[in-house]
């Protein structure tokens, strides 16, 4: 049951980060799952490393550095797609 709510999580911010990114017409599901779920990662590390602390349970702040976190890692891609 778990997976399937991970799953999910990471589809709806993958696809949150790929409007604000304006890369949607370019991501497909399975895309929006990977980078929802990998940059839900990077934005809680981010968070971390500059001393904010981690959002432990889900809730609209989480749900944010998820969606910045994904953002940025869509915007590392892209950069390394135009070299």
């Amino acid at each position: 049951m778990y997976i399937l709510l991970w799953l999910l999580f990471g589809a709806v911010v993958g696809w949150l980060a790929s409007i604000v990114m304006n890369r949607n017409h370019n991501m497909g599901l399975l895309a929006n799952i990977i980078i929802g779920l990998v940059g839900s990662a990077l934005g809680m590390w981010l968070m971390s490393i500059f001393g904010f602390g981690a959002v432990d349970s889900f809730s609209i702040p989480g749900l944010l550095v998820s969606v910045g976190g994904a953002a940025i890692l869509i915007a590392i891609i892209s950069s390394l797609k135009r070299r």
